[in-house]
Formats: structure tokens, sequence, C-alpha cells
């Protein structure tokens, strides 16, 4: 049903008239030193592609690398970790791989169902849509200031809290108000992953800068120059697909190409449901906030403009 010709979340194989099978694989190296607190990082973030495409999570393996002298307590750590936000999640760990390597490593391959008619891709936006967005940005901005020991212990948990929340809560609260589209942001920032959305749809969002969600630490912090060089990888990637409003604070809009890691799910509901969407979120403790609207094609992919 899906591959990988729109750059979706994750794949989609129709195994009968009412089940979909959703696969997905994910892991990367450390975000954070506590080691417990990686493994739900990484989990969480793999977790979040089922999510993002209408589905449920069920089954999950370990993909987890690790150098030869790294204590065997922190590898039971990270695995910990993982193992309770799958727990979290409604799914099971049946296993994994691993192999011994210079840096340590970790993730997962999960596999989720969903009724075929109720997928998700990051495709089916309409015009006069409503962009949602479920946490704010900035992790990737505190995870480099992190590095730096420029956060301050609950600005450091602050971060850990963002990444670490599942985007279960969001899911099961979009899904009954039938959804056009969705994605769950991560590595190529908001900006990325919102092009993305407009190219597989065929129309422009626009996105208004002021109504975007953001760690106020972070924004902080790209003030003060300190921006993760993913964020400039961005910025070079999207290049002509994006028109930024020069009236935009510098550090506002550095933050929309900001990597980020476990974030949110951005989410393409019909104007007419978008405030029942919205409460619906906040009854169930989901940050989620309109950011946004569908406009029919124009010469960018994104435009992003000082207000709504």
């Amino acid at each position: 049903m899906v591959g990988f010709g729109s750059s979706d979340d994750a794949a989609v194989y129709r195994v009968s008239d009412e089940t979909a099978l959703i696969s997905t694989v994910d892991f990367f190296p450390p975000v954070v030193d506590d080691p417990f607190q990686f493994g739900q990082i990484a989990a969480a973030n793999a977790l979040s592609d089922v999510w993002a495409m209408g589905g449920a999570p069920k089954l999950a393996m370990n993909l987890l690398t690790f150098p030869r002298c790294l204590d065997l307590q922190v590898v039971q750590a990270i695995l910990a970790g993982g193992q309770s936000k799958v727990t979290e999640a409604g799914a099971v760990i049946a296993g994994g791989h691993s192999i011994e390597d210079q840096e340590p490593k970790y993730g997962l391959c999960v596999m989720g169902f969903a009724r075929p008619e109720e997928i998700l891709t990051n495709s089916g936006a309409k015009v006069g849509d409503i962009l949602v967005l479920t946490k704010p940005l900035g992790t990737g901005i505190l995870s480099t200031a992190a590095k730096a020991g420029l956060l301050s212990k609950e600005e450091h948990q602050n971060m850990v809290d963002i990444m670490t929340t599942l985007n279960r809560w969001a899911y099961e609260v979009m899904m009954p108000l039938k959804p056009t589209a969705c994605t769950d942001i991560t590595g190529f920032g908001l900006l990325g992953h919102v092009r993305e959305l407009a190219d597989g749809s065929g129309v422009t969002a626009e996105l208004w800068a002021d109504r975007v969600p953001v760690v106020l630490k972070a924004l902080e912090l790209a003030r003060e120059g300190i921006i993760p060089g993913g964020a400039y990888n961005n910025m070079g990637y999207l290049k002509g697909a994006v028109t930024v409003d020069e009236a935009i604070p510098l550090e506002r809009s550095d933050v929309l190409y900001d990597p980020q890691t476990a974030g949110g799910l951005l989410i393409s509901v019909p104007e007419e449901r978008a405030k029942a969407l919205l409460e619906r979120m906040s009854d169930s403790g989901v940050p989620a906030a309109a950011i946004g609207v569908v406009r029919p094609r124009e010469a960018y992919a994104v435009r992003v403009l000082p207000r709504g």
C-alpha cells in the first residue's frame, strides 16, 4: 500500500481487506548520557512512525550495537529503557539483534496494524485543512547545549520529558476525527517534514511562526548561536522549497529547521474538525497547537508567515 515513493514514515502492506501491516525501523547513537533515558528516547522515536501512519504498534525487535569495553549494566539499562516505552505503547519486544561496534547505538524494528481504510500518509492533505503540531520544537538545540553543560537540571529534564512522551495519546485522540494526513517531526525538522507533506499532497503549507510551540530555552540558545549542524543541513536541503518572511526573528526561524528526536505528530485535519481536535488534545494532556493552513500549490512548498 505504501512504499518509499513519498518519503513516508513507514511501509504498509495490505494483509487482507481488514488488516494492513505497518513496518518501520530506526536507531541512533546516544542523545543523552543516561542509558535508561537513551533507551526510552530511541524507543519512543521508533514507535512514533506507526502512530503517524494511523496504526497501533504491536511487536518490536531490539537493534543494539555496543563496544566490548561498555559495562553490561549500561547495556541492560538501555534495553530496560526501551522496554519501558514499548510496554507503555501496548506492544511487546520479541527479541532482536546486537553486534559489537565502536559506538553504542540503539533502536527498534517495529510492526503495527491498522484497518486499510484508516492508514494515514503524508500525501493526503487537502486545501483548507488546518495543520496541528503536538509537541514543542527545540530538542535538537537543547541536546546540543546539554553536551556543552549549558542546561540546568530542570531544563535537561524538560528536554528528556518531551522526547520520552509517546505519540500514542495524540494518535488516539486524532483518529476518531479522521485527519487527512499525518507525519512525525524528526531529523528533517518541522520545515523538512512539512515540505514532504506539501510535496506529497500537491499543496503549499502556510505556517504561522508565532503559533508554533517552541521551548523558550531553545529560543534563548538559538539567539546565542547554539544551533546543531543538522539544522544547517536542513536549511541547505530546503533552499528553494521554503520561504520565510523577513519579519520573523532569526532565532525563531532557526528553530523551525532544528532536527528533532522523537518529536510530535504533524496532523492535517479538515477545518470543521480542527477545533474539536484541539479541545480533545487539551483534555488528554497533549499540548497541541494549530500552526498553519493548507493552501493551493504555488511556487514554494512551504511559506512561513509571522503570524496567523
